[in-house]
């Protein structure tokens, strides 16, 4: 064998390895829980797989998440109200892709409030500050007439059972919480005052990637939102594995997780679409939050050509 000959396959079996070989990419999700379900599932089914895509899935808090995002740390996270407001705080990070169409947030409080105006002045407990579940509260405090920047005294608790113990001890009056754990509150006598995605429509969880990303590295990102919406088809379609995985990734119980199941399966999109209106709410909630004037527009913190590429390669219709 000549050396010419010998170099010539050498190089030939690196570029077929090369080709082979899955790219590495590290996912932030805030809490191992069924509104997150859609990475793990996309994991555990092969989705990822398929798109030679080697996906390491991280429990962080939103805070930490978008800092990672916005350095590198990570490639990808499953926020949108966060990402949203960074991109709008100057951050390089924007909104790929949606994987819930609305909020699956609840608001729960002390047996005695038979109404949100009843609330005028008190304490409402949410998981940080900037976070989706504070978005979706004042969404809805603002949408029953009750400003929550002057008359709701807001509580950055941390997780879900951290605020459900605040609720029960009394620190604080109110709490946004998402199924099934509402349905358990409301058996102990508590009072489910109002459910998001009865009141308005607006994306709640999606993709957030870092601005380099987007353009150096486009076709990982399609291979990505193609195996997230792969898996949320397969969310909405098997309710046994959907839950069953909810069960080992999310170490719940199995009473837990069916029922977190149908109270949220109709609330996974199967495009991976974000809605412009729903992500216009968002951005009008951001910016009252950092008491931003300035115009926003959707192109600002969100980049959906990776998004659009993908539904073509699946056969979806954009919407």
């Amino acid at each position: 064998m000549t050396g010419s000959l010998a170099v010539s396959i050498a190089l030939t079996l690196f570029l077929i390895s090369s080709a082979q070989a899955a790219d590495r990419i590290r996912i932030g999700v805030s809490n191992p829980n069924m509104p997150n379900l859609t990475s793990a599932v996309a994991q555990k089914k092969g989705f990822f797989k398929d798109e030679k895509i080697d996906a390491e899935i991280i429990r962080m808090n939103p805070n930490v998440a978008i800092t990672a995002l916005a350095s590198g740390d990570i490639d990808y996270c499953q926020l949108f109200g966060a990402v949203v407001a960074g991109a709008i705080a100057g951050l390089p990070v924007r909104v790929v892709a949606g994987f819930l169409d609305n909020w699956p947030m609840t608001l729960i409080a002390q047996p005695e409030y038979k109404s949100v105006k009843e609330l005028r002045g008190k304490a409402l407990g949410v998981s940080s500050y900037g976070a989706t579940p504070d978005v979706g509260a004042r969404l809805m405090f603002r949408h029953f007439g009750v400003d929550p920047e002057k008359e709701i005294k807001v509580l950055a608790l941390g997780s879900d059972a951290a605020r459900i113990t605040a609720l029960k001890q009394r620190v604080v009056d109110v709490i946004v919480i998402s199924p099934p754990a509402d349905a358990q509150m409301e058996k102990l006598g508590y009072t489910i005052l109002a459910r998001a995605y009865e009141l308005f429509n607006l994306p709640y969880l999606g993709l957030g990637a870092h601005t380099r990303k987007i353009k150096d590295k486009p076709e990982e990102i399609k291979r990505v939102i193609k195996a997230t919406i792969r898996a949320n088809r397969f969310i909405r379609d098997n309710r046994e594995e959907a839950a069953r995985t909810l069960v080992d990734w999310g170490k719940v119980d199995r009473e837990f997780a069916y029922s977190s199941y149908d109270a949220l399966r109709v609330l996974f999109n199967a495009d991976g679409a974000v809605p412009e209106d729903g992500l216009r709410l968002v951005i009008d909630q951001a910016k009252r939050n950092a008491k931003i004037t300035r115009d926003v527009t959707p192109a600002d913190v969100a980049d959906l050509a990776p998004l659009r590429e993908a539904q073509a390669e699946l056969g979806l219709k954009a919407r």
